[in-house]
């Protein structure tokens, strides 16, 4: 699993100087503090978080990549990996990306076969074809691809990083030299 941890830096503990700095301090950090304690002004009562954000993790749920960001704690993981019944050599699976406010979910197909293998993903108005290449290079461009990739295809190597399996890919079969390319399919309007 990858892991992308930012440091904190304490400044020092804060002395107030007065009584008017404490009481002030004390008012800044009541409201922190009631939703700590489990006490809900009215306010977050009535603006309650999304219920994506407090959505359970499904219990196959593989993380494979952890980074912190301005926003938060961003989770990547796959789950419910199934055998696509119509077509051997491929896979459908749940795409879990998990951010401070919310939880997007996506169905993805993956191809593992030798002669080419792929990743199908999207959104509602586009279909994004992405021909890989295990055992190539691995850049910030398809490292997520991959990360994807080889969960699904060979679940041992789930979460490690791609760029560093390209002897196992070529002991599986894997040329390591094909083209990795990507297409765009857009949906007509309506």
């Amino acid at each position: 699993m990858l892991t992308f941890l930012s440091r904190t830096r304490c400044l020092g503990p804060l002395v107030p100087q007065s009584p008017a700095t404490l009481a002030a301090l004390a008012l800044a950090l009541l409201p922190g503090a009631l939703l700590a304690g489990g006490l809900r002004p009215a306010m977050a009562a009535q603006n309650p978080p999304p219920e994506d954000a407090t959505a359970p993790r499904p219990a196959d749920l593989v993380i494979l990549q952890e980074r912190i960001s301005r926003e938060g704690l961003q989770s990547l993981g796959v789950y419910g990996i199934k055998a696509d019944p119509l077509m051997p050599d491929n896979w459908r699976v749940q795409i879990w990306q998990e951010q401070p406010d919310r939880v997007t979910i996506a169905t993805d197909k993956i191809r593992c076969s030798p002669s080419g293998p792929m990743r199908v993903t999207g959104t509602a108005t586009r279909l994004i074809v992405r021909e890989l290449n295990p055992g190539g290079p691995i850049t910030s461009a398809n490292r997520v691809d991959h990360l994807i990739w080889w969960a699904v295809c060979v679940p041992a190597q789930a979460g490690k990083d791609p760029a560093t399996l390209g002897a196992l890919a070529r002991s599986l079969g894997y040329s390591g030299q094909l083209i990795e390319r990507e297409e765009v399919l857009v949906a007509p309007r309506r």
